[in-house]
């Protein structure tokens, strides 16, 4: 009797990533899941990764990358990732691995906590006080809600009502 198996792309894609050193930060599946394009960082070690409320000593603005994503990142992930999809009878037409550039999107409260003191855009799915875009430096996190500091006032944005994120680079 033959079973069809259903393979979850972003947890093939996240497991090949962790257990090659690297994070997941971003898949986009494209049209009917047959681009696929992978956006991984540095895995960010369980010191930087701290629960929110604990106390982080790096200076604000400091990031805990030791170096970006280089290309023969991106080559070892793509042949990595080209046997995996193979061996689980992923078919797909393109594969591309890249870095997530400066313009890095938060997905997660641990990408916020990563990036404290960092300036970040924030797009709310439903306004608050009649605005749904927020630029500011990101203060803390916690699996409920980021801080932002704008104009000077810090407002703690809901996850759920998070829309877009992603850090505004420093050029």
């Amino acid at each position: 009797m033959f079973v069809a198996r259903t393979v979850n792309i972003q947890q093939l894609v996240e497991s090949t990533a962790i257990a090659l050193g690297y994070e997941l930060v971003d898949l986009d599946l494209g049209a009917r899941a047959r681009n696929l394009r992978v956006f991984i960082d540095r895995a960010v070690s369980a010191e930087v990764d701290r629960p929110a409320g604990a106390v982080d000593e790096r200076p604000l603005g400091a990031t805990p990358r030791a170096g970006g994503i280089t290309l023969d990142d991106c080559q070892r992930m793509t042949r990595q990732l080209q046997r995996t999809l193979e061996v689980e009878g992923v078919d797909h037409d393109r594969l591309e691995v890249s870095s997530p550039g400066p313009d890095r999107v938060l997905k997660k409260p641990a990408d916020f906590r990563r990036f404290r003191g960092a300036l970040a855009e924030v797009r709310l799915r439903v306004p608050r006080d009649g605005r749904r875009r927020f630029v500011g430096v990101v203060r803390a996190a916690s699996d409920e809600a980021v801080d932002l500091e704008v104009d000077g006032a810090v407002l703690s944005l809901a996850f759920v009502n998070v829309d877009k994120a992603r850090l505004v680079p420093k050029l």
